[in-house]
């Protein structure tokens, strides 16, 4: 039996991670130099991929009788707050962009297993976070991949 009060939380705290990704992506893409542009496509359809997510989950909260979060995490705030401090500071190389990437995939990554392991979830909800789950894992998958090609060149 699903629990609205809990799932509203889950959704919740689901699009803030979602929001987080979505503005570290953006933020990465942004201050992307000449040499790493080839990146920017690829954070812009992962930071398209997590708005889409935020509304999917803001029209699932909406239905259970609550009203979405529109907000971002504090660690996912602090987490751009550090890029930036690493930025200036000179790491901006291409690795460095995509370890910090990833660690941002790995968070999410986890809140989505967090999530899938609550009981109370009902099916239509599991169905639609698994589905989103599949897509972040490969976004993940994506960035570790271009930031292990890196590392062995």
């Amino acid at each position: 039996m699903e629990n609205t009060e809990k799932t509203v939380e889950i959704l919740n705290d689901l699009i803030e991670i979602n929001n987080d990704r979505a503005d570290g992506f953006d933020k990465a893409s942004a201050d992307l130099d000449d040499v790493n542009i080839d990146l920017k496509a690829t954070f812009e359809k992962l930071s398209s991929d997590s708005r889409a997510n935020s509304l999917e989950l803001a029209g699932l909260v909406g239905r259970n009788g609550d009203a979405p979060d529109t907000g971002n995490t504090i660690l996912g705030t602090l987490h751009r707050a550090w890029i930036d401090i690493k930025a200036s500071f000179g790491g901006d190389d291409r690795h460095s962009i995509l370890a910090e990437c990833e660690r941002g995939e790995d968070a999410i990554k986890k809140a989505y297993r967090d999530a899938l392991a609550e009981n109370e979830l009902s099916e239509p909800l599991r169905s639609t976070l698994l589905k989103q789950q599949e897509g972040i894992n490969a976004g993940h998958d994506l960035i570790k991949g271009l930031r292990d090609a890196h590392k062995a060149l």
